[in-house]
């Protein structure tokens, strides 16, 4: 809901507050956000709350919390936005110039996804702001949805002179938050090894960029948290920062003079730039940002709702998703149509419900030095190509699906070798090959259309029910400052064409991994591969940091070989099973050489994730304890309507200690009765909660336990 009062707007969710005041020069400013006011005229405050200044008989506002500072007028601090104006300076002073409310509308932005409302009720304030002196203006949009505690955020800048000004700037969203002691929470990470939690006091003066200068990357993902110093799981201050883009972003937050926090979120200040011609404009990605009284945990459960309800536009993301079974790990690029057959007739056996075959079944891809962008079948590998493997798989009673790298080339190619224009290079400089491969210049409208068009072949002509869309290589060699954000709107048309011109595929993101994780590829695909690093000790962390932001049903998660092919750690086929069903649940493994036995229990986990998959995908995550500063792990999904709930829990490494204490549950009626399926025994949600149960630990390294309770 959104009020106009006095000099005030006033944006309401379920549970939060969003208040703008225009100052009496015309300066947009923030007076509050955080928990739920009133719909008084705040305007009235406003002598009270502002702190004067040192500019003799003006206004400095260096002191006062803004939503889109400027530099060089009165405000030093980080600026939202910088233009290079017709005047040849970088000088700029917005005012307000009008308020339009949207009612049952979500900002929608060209060529990059945003939310939508669906059935719920959302309303959008645009803000419309002029600098008349530079003939600039700014809109900036607001969505507020009545259901959840979040704001989404963006902006529009347009030039409105006759000459041509240049962008160097353009943060989604700014904002300034009181003096506190804040705390900032970061997901940093490598390849195998992503989304670590990371927690650094705000001090006096300390500035720090969360950046990357690529795509969403492994090292750092586009989700930060400023939360109180005393903050956690469960109580305190919490805000969420969350960027819908794929490319080079950034969230930057300083600690100014007066102890205020000054937070920006948007893309990448780094290698950017954009001529705007008169009368273009310049529209950012969308901040998704969201206020939590409760804790980490209430924040994300916030962020899951929106994301699979307002964000993931897929037909499967409220459908249960097929069991499948990848080959990549079990053969490699060593297959051909007899063994993949055999495969999938094994795997069918034990209840798999879809076979995907991944890298090297094209050109003549024997390794991986070659013909990526031929996406063409191997007939030697596949004599009857992908439409007769296909035919085959289906015939055994499983779905198929297929692996693809789209934005990538080969330099052994017949594309590269008939278009070596199309992969991105810079004239002077030999292009810089990762993975003896090179990147697909997205920027470029033919070449968006060639991928587009190449896949599209593939899927129409077999019946290919998932695709496992690939991004093996870092970003370098970039040919122009802006370069990167091109690429990425070339991405978002890629993805756009293909999911929409094929509706009824299951599609799922992959980047080295987890490198591409982000609300930009879940807009278009339900589920993406959470790491390369299948390793079920590694998977505790790398997952728990993914479920911060990420709900669940979008963290594929497999049960993959041991000793596992990335660390080498051999771990039980019980706890591999047991820390990959919180996720989309699978198998990549040699099916062909598993025991009888091992094959049997795969039986029984597929039927228990089957049984879950609806408390998985609708249900609400509740962390129990942290991997990373303890030796256990535990996380639990109860339904909405607290009437079924499955409990995870690890101890990593086994101690002398028998007694390993009880495990409080979370999230349940404290007047309801659950009953345990496993062992009958029935307890009250109070006892649950408040008492806690007792959980009985293998005495081995990496024993996991799984507790299923349902209201008796």
């Amino acid at each position: 809901m959104i009020i106009k009062n006095g000099n005030t707007v006033h944006l309401q969710g379920r549970e939060i507050s969003y208040i703008m005041m225009v100052s009496e020069k015309g300066d947009l400013l923030n007076f509050h956000f955080g928990k739920r006011l009133d719909e008084s005229d705040y305007s009235l405050m406003y002598d009270e709350w502002k702190k004067g200044g040192f500019i003799s008989n003006d206004l400095c506002l260096d002191e006062l919390a803004q939503e889109y500072p400027s530099y060089g007028y009165r405000d030093l601090r980080m600026p939202a936005y910088e233009v290079e104006n017709i005047y040849g300076n970088m000088l700029s002073q917005l005012k307000v110039k009008d308020f339009i409310v949207h009612e049952n509308e979500t900002a929608q932005i060209e060529g990059m996804p945003s939310l939508f409302a669906g059935d719920k009720k959302a309303d959008t304030l645009e803000v419309v702001l002029c600098d008349d002196a530079i003939a600039l203006e700014v809109h900036l949009y607001y969505t507020v949805f009545d259901e959840y505690n979040i704001i989404a955020r963006n902006a529009v800048i347009i030039n409105k002179a006759d000459a041509n000004v240049t962008l160097k700037r353009a943060y989604s969203a700014s904002i300034d938050l009181p003096k506190g002691d804040y705390d900032m929470i970061t997901f940093p990470g490598a390849w195998g090894d992503e989304r670590n939690i990371v927690r650094t006091p705000l001090k006096r003066s300390v500035m720090l960029e969360a950046e990357t200068s690529r795509y969403t990357s492994h090292n750092l993902n586009s989700f930060v948290m400023i939360a109180g110093s005393e903050a956690n799981e469960d109580m305190g201050d919490v805000y969420g920062f969350s960027l819908i883009y794929s490319g080079n972003h950034s969230t930057a937050v300083k600690t100014e003079m007066y102890g205020d926090v000054r937070i920006m979120q948007g893309i990448n200040p780094f290698q950017f730039k954009k001529e705007l011609k008169p009368g273009e404009s310049f529209a950012t990605p969308q901040s998704v940002i969201c206020y939590s009284d409760s804790g980490f945990g209430k924040m994300s459960r916030e962020y899951h709702d929106v994301y699979r309800n307002n964000l993931m536009r897929s037909k499967f993301t409220h459908m249960d998703r097929p069991i499948l079974i990848n080959n990549w790990e079990a053969t490699y690029f060593e297959f051909d149509e007899e063994k993949l057959v055999n495969m999938a007739k094994i795997a069918h056996d034990a209840g798999i419900e879809l076979f995907v075959l991944d890298d090297g079944w094209f050109g003549k891809r024997d390794t991986d030095n070659c013909s990526l962008g031929d996406w063409v079948a191997d007939k030697k590998k596949l004599p009857n190509g992908i439409e007769g493997l296909a035919e085959k798989i289906n015939a055994i009673g499983m779905k198929f699906g297929l692996w693809f790298e789209p934005e990538m080339v080969s330099p052994d190619s017949d594309l590269y070798r008939a278009h070596p224009d199309w992969a991105i290079s810079v004239k002077e400089r030999t292009p810089i090959e990762g993975r003896q491969q090179l990147i697909l210049d997205l920027s470029k409208n033919e070449v968006c259309e060639y991928i587009i068009e190449a896949v599209s072949s593939v899927l129409r002509n077999a019946n290919v029910e998932y695709v496992k869309w690939d991004f093996n290589r870092m970003m370098t060699d970039m040919p122009y400052p802006g370069f990167n954000h091109a690429f990425t709107l070339g991405f978002y048309k890629v993805m756009k064409g293909i999911t929409e011109a094929f509706p009824n595929v299951l599609f799922e993101g992959c980047c080295s991994g987890g490198g591409r994780f982000d609300p930009g590829v879940l807009a278009y695909m339900p589920q993406i591969w959470t790491s390369d690093n299948s390793d079920a000790v590694a998977r505790m962390k790398i997952q728990y940091g993914t479920s911060m932001c990420y709900p669940p049903s979008s963290i594929s998660s497999h049960v993959t070989a041991v000793p596992n092919h990335q660390c080498g750690r051999l771990t039980s086929l019980d706890a591999r099973a047991d820390t990959a069903y919180i996720g989309t649940f699978g198998y990549e493994l040699d099916i062909t050489q598993t025991p009888k036995e091992e094959i049997e229990e795969i039986r029984k986990q597929i039927a228990f994730d089957k049984k879950i998959q609806p408390l998985v995908r609708e249900g609400d995550f509740y962390r129990l304890q942290n991997p990373f500063d303890s030796n256990f792990c535990s996380w639990q999904m109860v339904s909405k309507d607290k009437k079924h709930t499955v409990v995870y829990a690890a101890k990593i490494l086994v101690d002398a200690h028998t007694f390993t204490g009880t495990l409080k549950l979370k999230g349940l009626d404290p007047d309801k009765k659950y009953k345990d399926t496993k062992t009958g025994a029935v307890y009250s949600g109070a006892y649950l909660m408040y008492k806690g149960k007792r959980m009985n630990y293998e005495r081995n390294d990496f024993s996991t336990e799984i507790i299923e309770l349902v209201e008796a």
